[in-house]
């Protein structure tokens, strides 16, 4: 290798020959096979690398899974920033095609930069790109985890909704098909009997009910029905336990039914009525599910704002209601949420779909601190051209020492797996940079308050 393929490197292209030929003196030349491993993440940083021939493959363990982040050809440098900081290293280096490197020790390193300014200031400014490039990295891979889990949690809310609707669907076939047959029967009967009259009243009376099913409390629909099933069963009707609680949904009681003991084909009759009142419970069912997954998808469009320009006028308490939709899965295991809004919050700019990330970064973290077991409470209110909104939880708090540190990049208290450490420095970021506003963090035992304070226009200048 020769001076001017060092040079290629940007770490070095602001070095003197003198300088890079005492680098060159003090460094020693590695070669590797393909799929050999040059550097592995969590490894002490004790050395540089320069690529001189050969490909680079730069890989990090995240959770159980390996991600292919970046490629190093001739010319770029290796390990240079763990040399700086004195960390483990960050990722694993593996040989694509056979390589061939220069190796560059601690030593020499810091002694090119002790003896010249000149060398200092290029790896300075080296150090300074990388960092931002990383940062922006970091920023991606967290908002692309953030929205694995967020497509994790919106399968699993879907689903639910979609495999009722289904279920119903497919009842309510054949229940339609029951209650055309049984239709059929009761009208020839009618016919027979001279009783078409009676029978148009009947129906007309059961059409009426079926347009309002009646809203009763849990409690009081199973007194209601175990009245309408001991009045079925004393009237020797077959499967009362089965027709009450489908007749009660539509204010079906004994009194109402007591007129249709005196016909000649009661039990028709009760077989008829309950067939149509089990027909149409379904029919609601199945609205109500359909109605479920156009709310997540309302939510969801809600929520990140789509075809929207990114700077808008937000209504802050809509970004809430939609975060919580979105993370519904998990909070309905346990969670009370308790709002507390403000009824005339003014609407801000803002960052819509940046700030409710910003939201769901913290209520997902409260739910986590409280074991998805516990309360929290969503405050809203307007102070001195400014809207505050404090997410309040029950959990154990955040320990006096970890406190100072939660904003900070990569720390968190989550076992390996669960957390990057980034959530909350991203929500900071978005909070206090892209909205000029600030992010408070108030704890103790058993009350958690995140505070964010949002100006209601934004100072661009």
């Amino acid at each position: 290798m020769n001076l001017q393929d060092l040079r290629k490197s940007p770490l070095f292209q602001g070095l003197s020959d003198d300088e890079l030929q005492t680098l060159m003196d003090n460094a020693k030349p590695v070669s590797l096979r393909a799929g050999e491993v040059l550097m592995k993440q969590g490894e002490a940083g004790d050395s540089a690398f320069v690529v001189v021939q050969g490909e680079f493959a730069i890989t990090k363990q995240s959770g159980q899974s390996v991600i292919k982040i970046d490629v190093r050809n001739p010319g770029d440098v290796l390990g240079e920033m763990a040399l700086l900081s004195q960390a483990p290293r960050s990722a694993t280096v593996t040989a694509v095609t056979d390589c061939e490197t220069l190796c560059i020790s601690k030593q020499a390193f810091e002694n090119l930069l002790s003896t010249s300014s000149t060398a200092a200031l290029a790896v300075l400014h080296w150090v300074m790109n990388r960092l931002s490039q990383n940062d922006a990295l970091l920023h991606q891979q967290e908002r692309m985890a953030a929205l694995g889990t967020l497509s994790a949690g919106l399968a699993h809310e879907l689903n639910n909704p979609a495999a009722a609707a289904q279920r119903s669907a497919s009842e309510l076939n054949k229940t339609l098909i029951q209650w055309q047959s049984l239709t059929h029967e009761i009208e020839a009967q009618a016919f027979k009997e001279n009783q078409t009259e009676w029978l148009n009243d009947l129906m007309k009376e059961a059409t009426r009910r079926f347009e309002s099913p009646v809203k009763v409390e849990a409690l009081e629909k199973i007194d209601l029905v175990d009245q309408l099933q001991a009045w079925l069963e004393a009237s020797e009707v077959e499967s009362a336990w089965e027709l009450a609680p489908a007749l009660v949904n539509f204010g079906w009681s004994p009194e109402s039914l007591e007129s249709l003991k005196g016909t000649l084909f009661f039990d028709l009759a009760l077989r008829w009525l309950s067939t149509g009142c089990a027909m149409m419970s379904l029919l609601s069912e199945t609205r109500e599910a359909t109605e479920r997954l156009s709310q997540i998808v309302r939510a969801m469009k809600s929520y990140t704002y789509l075809d929207q320009a990114p700077l808008l006028e937000v209504d802050v308490h809509e970004g809430l209601e939609s975060t919580l939709v979105i993370l519904q899965h998990k909070l309905k295991q346990g969670v009370t949420v308790k709002r507390e809004y403000s009824p005339s919050l003014p609407r801000i700019e803002a960052y819509a779909s940046e700030l409710n990330q910003v939201w769901t970064n913290i209520i997902d973290n409260a739910s986590d601190a409280m074991n998805g077991k516990g309360e929290i409470i969503l405050r809203t209110y307007a102070e001195d051209n400014h809207v505050v909104v404090e997410i309040v939880d029950n959990g154990p708090g955040i320990p006096e020492n970890v406190r100072p540190r939660i904003l900070e990049p990569f720390f968190t208290t989550k076992p390996p797996g669960k957390g990057t450490g980034l959530g909350l420095h991203i929500s900071h970021d978005i909070v206090a940079n892209r909205h000029h506003g600030q992010l408070l963090v108030e704890s103790q035992p058993g009350e958690t308050k995140f505070k964010v304070v949002l100006p209601i226009k934004i100072n661009k200048t």
